[in-house]
């Protein structure tokens, strides 16, 4: 999986209706609190490992712990792909608050993730292959067109995504951020089961509930707009 690095010229507020063009504001914060966040989530564990016995273990690199934070970085990072494309194919305030909330939220969750793994020193990659990690696996999920692990949209997918305006495209994001979050959540659940870091663990319930309700807003959304998740 090559990890993509998005950039955005000169990023907006999502929230701004006036102007949806590339822009240097609030969308480029995404990326320095990513990066912010890894110092704080090497900060946390650090310290927090000295007081908390079960921290003091290093998970390994075949462990749920391992695969839970490598296989969900690549998840989130395709979260974050698609907000940047929705950003710029609509003017609408609540898609592109939601969008802007999300790749806020994944970016910096995907710092942290990516942040334990260096502070455990293991690898960004399993030679096994993504979803080993958990019991059942990859839950009969095909990898096909850029589609790793369930949940996942297609290149097919992103690629209209990027073509389409508007209505058309705030549906298809909508669609597509819904089962991405489906597919996240069978990931956070296994994890908060499997995984033994106390802060993971934690991490990866909050992921439930998080994107529990925003699925409820963005179906909410779709109904709003004569569609449905698919």
């Amino acid at each position: 999986m090559t990890d993509t690095t998005l950039t955005t010229p000169d990023a907006t507020d999502p929230t701004d209706t006036q102007s949806h063009r590339p822009g240097i504001g609030r969308w480029l914060m995404i990326g320095a609190a990513a990066v912010v966040t890894i110092v704080l989530a090497l900060s946390l564990l650090a310290a927090t490992s000295n007081n908390d016995k079960e921290s003091a273990t290093v998970p390994t690199a075949d462990s749920a712990d391992a695969g839970f934070a490598r296989d969900m970085a690549v998840h989130h990072q395709q979260a974050v792909e698609m907000a940047y494309i929705v950003r710029d194919r609509t003017p609408d305030e609540d898609v592109r608050r939601l969008a802007y909330d999300i790749a806020q939220t994944q970016a910096n969750q995907r710092g942290m993730l990516l942040g334990w793994l260096d502070l455990w020193n293991l690898p960004v990659t399993s030679p096994d292959g993504y979803m080993t990690w958990m019991q059942g696996g990859h839950m009969g999920h095909q990898i096909k067109d850029g589609s790793l692990m369930p949940g996942m949209a297609t290149n097919t997918e992103l690629g209209q995504l990027g073509k389409l305006k508007g209505r058309q495209a705030e549906i298809l994001y909508l669609q597509l951020m819904y089962t991405h979050h489906m597919g996240g959540i069978d990931m956070a659940r296994a994890c908060a089961q499997q995984c033994t870091v106390p802060q993971e663990k934690r991490l990866a319930q909050g992921m439930v509930e998080a994107q529990r309700s925003e699925m409820h807003l963005m179906t909410d959304l779709l109904r709003q707009r004569g569609s449905a998740p698919r």
